[in-house]
């Protein structure tokens, strides 16, 4: 019986046909005659099994109380192994499964549990008295910094498709003293030359992590080097593939060659994903591989299971059924950042980004506004004055090193002063300007920073007003500022095109939101001799816009490939705010 036929018998024995899959190892634990048995990828014993000699090692820990088995791939040939090796042993009081792992067995959970803690506690008191003291690894003065390295790598990960369409991942750093050491070993390049720890992980971290070149003080001819040595990377894995699917008796076909873990000396440990999780996960399961690796070596010298065998687990159906996924979502792989975002237009564009796929920062005055929205989306939630920028800056190293980079903005946060343009105060004219367009410049200017560095375009999205080009009476410390944002919008539509950075704006009207409050639209309303409703309704469709409306606009824009130094009117309909 073949796996996939196992599966098929398997299926149709469960209680719940809805029911996920079975595991592939269901008939190694049935055919043990057990009530209770306990099955873990412990890392101590990983760390004694994963050895040339790493069955007299384990011998020389347990003697005879345990069943020692020979590296099977996991499936319905190993349940046959299995059980080949235990008949002869039915005292046992456990199996270890060289580069595998360990399981325990009792009639009771708790016989099952305390057998696992004592074995492999065994096998840590075995690491602890071989291992050998190791330098500590220092960083050097004028070491580069993650926020600088980040969004280059990820910039050098993405694949282009043309047309300004790029496949995007995330980035998920990691730095610790145990990380830092493990990079800084002259061993490196041998253990990360095949460091697949347990079968399993292969389909998370492919059979090799990228060690990539440590940055120099030049990060142009560092990104250059990048690209080269990636390209070196797929063409490992591209002989990986053709060199074992010629063996293969069924046709593979080859899954993208984008390392999942990056090594970079000097600064740390990336996990990739096309999500947060899923970088997550790279960067959780390659951390824990550097502690086995590490205790390995302590204990002799570590050895992962051959090449062949790390492509069939890979390769296996049943294993690449449990990570296979569609496209995704249109906005997939992609960091937006919306100040204002928390409430109104900001709000509801932060809900409408994210449900698009994308990881959104939620960058607002009022941090708590902020981290609730944030909360709510699976996002990041800063509290930053937009006027300060200071605090901006810090935003946006936050967000690069959270998530790597930035690939869209929605610059959003504003207020809305009025008066008699003659008579008005000088100082709120200056605070005005301050917020509704310098703040603009100052969030574009970081953003394309970034953008630069990543060399995968971008998109700076404006929160403009329909005051820009029809203003209304009595509202100029509002409608200047916002004319001059419209026009900022095309300066940097105009600059920066040659880099892929589009630049566009929505021109809004009559939205209810913090800037457009109650108390406000009741003060319109009288300037212009109309009633409340008249006034938000007003239009040539006679309907109220929402911030749902304006934040459908926002993600339309940021979908438009080749559109830029556009404005797009959310009012329901003014001929008088038309652009002509």
């Amino acid at each position: 019986m073949d796996d996939v036929r196992m599966m098929k018998y398997l299926r149709a024995a469960l209680l719940d046909p809805g029911a996920v899959n079975p595991s592939v190892e269901t008939l190694l634990h049935a055919f043990l005659p057990y009530k209770f048995i306990d099955h873990t990828h412990a890392n101590a014993v990983l760390a004694v099994a994963n050895q040339p000699k790493g069955e007299k090692i384990c011998r020389d820990i347990y003697g005879n109380r345990l069943v020692i088995v020979p590296y099977v791939m996991p499936g319905y040939p190993l349940a046959h192994v299995a059980m080949r090796h235990w008949e002869p042993r039915p005292d046992a009081e456990g199996m270890i499964l060289l580069h595998h792992g360990i399981f325990t067995w009792g009639e009771t959970a708790r016989e099952a549990y305390e057998k696992m803690i004592r074995f492999v506690g065994m096998a840590e008191s075995h690491i602890r008295s071989q291992e050998k003291k190791t330098a500590r690894h220092k960083t050097k003065a004028g070491s580069p910094t993650a926020g600088s390295v980040l969004p280059v790598l990820r910039g050098v990960l993405a694949s282009s498709f043309g047309n300004g369409n790029w496949r995007r991942w995330i980035l998920e750093y990691r730095d610790s003293p145990s990380i830092r050491a493990f990079l800084a070993s002259p061993r490196l390049r041998r253990l990360t030359g095949s460091s697949v720890v347990t079968p399993e992980q292969v389909i998370r971290n492919k059979p090799f992590p990228w060690v990539a070149p440590t940055p120099g003080t030049d990060g142009v001819a560092w990104g250059d080097r990048l690209r080269r040595e990636l390209l070196a990377y797929r063409a490992r894995y591209d002989a990986y593939f053709r060199r074992h699917s010629k063996k293969s008796r069924d046709k593979k076909t080859p899954l993208d060659s984008t390392p999942r873990v990056v090594l970079v000396p000097g600064v740390g440990m990336f996990g990739v994903g096309r999500t947060a999780a899923e970088a997550k996960v790279s960067a959780d399961v390659f951390e824990n591989s550097i502690r086995i690796l590490q205790d390995a070596e302590s204990v002799g010298r570590f050895q992962s299971i051959p090449e062949r065998e790390i492509f069939e687990v890979e390769y296996w159906s049943l294993e690449q059924a449990k990570v296979a996924k569609g496209p995704g979502p249109a906005l997939a792989g992609q960091v937006a950042v919306v100040t204002g975002g928390g409430g109104g237009i900001g709000e509801a564009t932060a809900r409408t980004l994210a449900k698009a796929g994308a990881h959104v920062a939620v960058l607002d005055l009022q941090g708590e506004k902020a981290a609730t929205v944030a909360g709510e989306i699976g996002g990041m939630g800063l509290a930053c004055d937009v006027t300060r920028p200071s605090e901006v800056g810090s935003a946006f190293e936050a967000v690069v090193k959270r998530w790597g980079g930035v690939d869209l903005v929605v610059s959003n946060a504003g207020a809305a002063w009025q008066g008699r343009i003659g008579e008005v105060e000088t100082v709120l004219l200056r605070k005005s300007f301050e917020l509704n367009f310098f703040a603009h410049q100052t969030v574009a200017q970081h953003a394309v920073r970034i953008m630069q560095r990543q060399g995968t375009g971008g998109c700076l999205l404006f929160n403009v007003s329909k005051q820009a080009v029809n203003p209304g009476p009595d509202f100029g410390p509002y409608g200047l500022p916002k004319a001059s944002t419209f026009f900022l919008l095309r300066q940097y539509a105009v600059d920066y095109g040659k880099d892929g950075i589009r630049s566009n704006g929505v021109n809004a009207d009559r939205v209810r939101s913090g800037l457009l409050t109650a108390g406000m639209i009741r003060q319109r309303a009288r300037a212009r001799g109309i009633s409340e409703g008249e006034y938000m309704g007003g239009n040539l469709l006679g309907t109220e816009v929402l911030a749902e409306d304006v934040a459908e606009a926002f993600l339309a824009l940021a979908l438009c490939k080749k559109t830029t130094g556009a404005v797009l009117s959310v009012d329901g309909g003014n001929m008088a705010a038309a652009l002509r």
